[in-house]
């Protein structure tokens, strides 16, 4: 990973996941089917090892895997940061996984603190990230965080037996 990384938002806290944070909680997160809706993760069966290696393929690399807590320290959910380093781009990812904390703003938060620190550090000069056009609530979450709709991946992947869009948004540092 690229260092320990220690935010802190007006809801949320972003701190290097680490290898207590690979709760039961979490793992139940993975296999809810509500929650990884509109996620490739709703076609694989998680348990703590397949987590415990997944947490294991960030060291030795640039990129970064978070854990989202609540302000009093409750892990809610992740974040993913898959640096470019020779072309200075960041792709970014986002789960929620605690339904509690759905449509309470945890979300928005936790993702305009991650862009504004990456677009901050002076190595990052594009922030990217895509969802299913059917996915409303990512749609909004990247647009309130200014990021721009950038290309289309028509009928990409199918949700509920329907094809469905793939959208990609950006934002570059200023």
């Amino acid at each position: 990973m690229s260092g320990a990384v220690h935010l802190r938002g007006d809801k949320v806290r972003l701190d290097s996941f680490v290898g207590a944070d690979l709760t039961d909680a979490y793992v139940g997160w993975l296999n809810d089917p509500e929650v990884t809706r509109f996620s490739n993760q709703r076609f694989r069966q998680h348990s703590r090892e397949s987590c415990g290696a997944y947490l294991a393929s960030f060291e030795g690399t640039p990129n970064d895997f978070l854990s989202v807590k609540a302000s009093d320290g409750r892990a809610i959910g992740t974040m993913t940061v898959y640096r470019s380093v020779p072309h200075a781009t960041a792709d970014v990812g986002i789960m929620i996984g605690d339904r509690n904390y759905w449509n309470g703003g945890y979300g928005q938060d936790a993702w305009n603190t991650l862009l504004d620190w990456l677009l901050s550090q002076g190595d990052v000069r594009k922030v990217t990230a895509g969802t299913l056009s059917c996915n409303r609530g990512m749609v909004r979450l990247m647009e309130r965080s200014g990021m721009a709709l950038e290309g289309t991946r028509r009928a990409q992947e199918i949700v509920d037996g329907e094809p469905h869009d793939i959208l990609l948004y950006a934002k570059f540092a200023r």
